[in-house]
């Protein structure tokens, strides 16, 4: 009876802490969901350089590069891959081994032991070889063929999701600067016709206001102050929703740069640069394309990854060779030897297995021909959208030109009308109308060349143009200028459009002030020429160079040290003309140990020169640029 019950006793304990251990759906709470939403708010636009200037729009790129939240995530994924292929090298190396534990048992562990042949006997002696309580431990190295074949082909495959991951961070930021490009242009329209189109609805609402106070009084016919005012209503919603529509452009790019609802900013209001001529060469456009494209290039990594599959579905069907060596101890005193090595060679093969290679054979061909057909179709869309977007440029480049001439006549109306306008009601009304088709006209033209932007961009796009902004933690100035620089070398060499001219054609002079010591102020001028003559830009020795520009590097030593033990280091530069006027000035901060010591600030420095380097090339360019313009070049 009482060995029936233990067992009954200890089940149903075991049932009782089962059913408390039972896990329940808990959802979340009121306070769970306000907690994750302030922390997404906080963390959404944290450690973002403030907008205090007017955007250009490779900075507006530079922003949506450096902020958006979908390019940091697949960052984050390309790093996720490389971090599993680090794991999968790992799985290729042998196995090792080490174990340490303490057995014991209720009872001595006795036996009988009975010669072959005899019957039982219940009397014969018990004896033990085994203590009750034992130490053991042991340390084993074990490699296996088959293992490490699988794990050495399933590393190349994560090695080609890397690869894959990497493309598709490239496609993210082709997109980006696509969308920053139709949303910049859009919004820039909107800025620019914002004051007119306001000053406008004013003026009409105010007309519209009077002819009210008209209809009230009586002082004209019913019907034409109706038709008067019908005429008001109808320009006061045509203007009311093109105002809107330009105003979705704005937040579009504020979404795109990452930057917080409400935030204000203002586009750089420059000339429109020209409308570079359409493509001809559309087949070498085409090969550009085929070559660079994310896309084919990921089909490409995919047939990689289908081979290494079908490798690796071969290599499991190979006879399994597996080695071990391991050391051995027992606390165990019956024992003579308490400690040993001991060691063995394996081999075993799954007969079965080999009867299933002429499938795996099939499929991997099966495999590779849909790899290829993926491949065939994702290229046919390719030229086609190569085709389609120089076609689409074509049509609105003309677009354009049509629409900027209208722009231009009725202007020419507007001001017309303002010249003969008398104080006559119906006199204001033509004024009215007359305003009103001139900023709808030039509403029609800023779409326009908006939309000839937008097709230039998705020409980019469908070649897969590719710019310099993997080093996305530099400052948002410094990202721009190698996004300009790329998209100058990508019209160079692919479309022809830009005259490749030296920077060098402009001399620069070096001055390095607020730095005392001599061997500082040699290390820092040396990073300053090192990195200013990697960007072609020619630095001359002395002090009075004629028709050179001078370049000034200020460094600025924080006095006081703050409390994580560091201190602030800034360096400002500032280009002068030859005429003392400045052409350009920015600056940056970095972070150094309290005591400040010489390798510290020479690393700053050279930082400081890399940083600067391509502003200050992006500045010449600029000046060369002015200077042939003045040339009539």
């Amino acid at each position: 009876m009482r060995h029936s019950t233990v067992p009954a006793l200890a089940a149903g304990a075991a049932l009782i802490l089962l059913a408390g251990c039972a896990v329940t759906p808990q959802p979340l709470s009121t306070e769970d969901v306000a907690s994750r939403i302030r922390e997404d708010r906080a963390r959404m636009y944290v450690e973002q350089e403030p907008v205090i200037a007017p955007l250009t729009i490779e900075e507006a790129s530079a922003r949506a590069i450096k902020y958006n939240l979908d390019y940091r995530l697949r960052l984050m994924e390309e790093a996720l891959q490389r971090g599993v292929l680090d794991v999968s090298n790992f799985d290729m190396l042998p196995q090792l081994t080490a174990s340490a534990g303490y057995v014991t048992r209720s009872n001595d562990l006795y036996s009988q032991y009975q010669r072959y042949g005899d019957p039982y006997d219940p009397d014969l002696p018990y004896s033990r070889s085994t203590e009750r309580s034992r130490r053991i431990a042991g340390a084993e190295l074990s490699w296996n063929l088959l293992d490490f074949g699988v794990s050495y082909y399933r590393a190349r495959v994560q090695a080609d999701q890397v690869l894959i991951a990497e493309e598709r961070k490239r496609k993210v930021v082709q997109n980006l600067m696509q969308d920053v490009r139709i949303a910049y242009w859009r919004a820039l329209g909107a800025q620019r016709l914002g004051e007119r189109i306001d000053a406008l609805l004013e003026q009409a609402n105010r007309a519209l206001a009077r002819s009210r106070e008209i209809e009230r009084q009586g002082l004209q016919p019913l019907p034409q102050t109706l038709g008067y005012q019908r005429a008001l209503l109808d320009t006061i919603t045509q203007l009311q929703t093109r105002r809107q529509e330009l105003e979705l452009a704005r937040s579009e790019l504020a979404a795109l740069m990452n930057l917080p609802p409400g935030a204000r900013f203002r586009l750089s209001d420059l000339v429109e640069p020209e409308l570079p001529a359409a493509p001809t060469g559309v087949g070498e456009l085409e090969d550009v394309a085929l070559a660079q494209r994310p896309e084919l290039r990921e089909e490409d990594y995919r047939k990689r990854i289908s081979g290494n599959e079908v490798r690796r579905a071969l290599a499991s069907t190979l006879p399994n060779l597996s080695a071990n060596v391991g050391w051995n101890y027992d606390s165990n005193k019956f024992l003579m030897n308490n400690d040993w090595v001991e060691g063995g060679i394996r081999v075993s093969l799954n007969l079965f297995r080999l009867a299933a290679i002429p499938a795996i054979q099939r499929q991997g061909e099966a495999q590779l021909q849909v790899d290829d057909a993926r491949r065939m179709t994702q290229a046919m869309a390719v030229l086609t959208q190569v085709r389609v977007a120089t076609m689409r440029y074509s049509l609105a480049r003309s677009e354009y030109d049509t629409w900027s001439a209208g722009a231009d006549v009725d202007e020419r109306l507007a001001g017309f009308a303002r010249a003969s306008a008398r104080s006559r009601v119906d006199s204001e009304l033509e004024l009215i109308r007359a305003e009103a088709r001139s900023v709808l006209s030039d509403y029609q033209r800023q779409i326009a060349y908006a939309n000839a932007q937008a097709a230039w961009g998705r020409l980019y796009n469908s070649l897969g143009m590719d710019i310099d902004a993997d080093d996305s933690q530099i400052p948002v100035r410094a990202l721009a200028v190698r996004i300009r620089h790329s998209l100058l070398r990508w019209e160079n060499q692919t479309f022809a459009t830009v005259p490749a001219v030296p920077l060098s054609a402009i001399p620069v002079v070096l001055r390095i002030e607020g730095v005392a010591d001599a061997a500082d102020l040699g290390e820092a001028r040396r990073a300053f020429v090192a990195a200013l003559q990697a960007r072609q830009v020619q630095v001359r020795d002395g002090d009075v160079v004629p028709g050179a520009y001078t370049l000034v590097a200020r460094r600025f030593v924080e006095t006081g040290a703050a409390a994580s033990g560091t201190r602030s280091v800034a360096w400002s530069v500032e280009l002068l003309r030859p005429n003392a006027s400045v052409a350009g000035r920015s600056s940056h901060t970095g972070q150094v140990p309290a005591t400040a010591p010489r390798d510290a600030l020479s690393g700053n420095a050279r930082l400081a020169a890399a940083t600067h380097a391509d502003v200050v090339a992006d500045w010449i360019d600029q000046e060369r640029r002015r200077m042939l313009a003045a040339r009539g070049l």
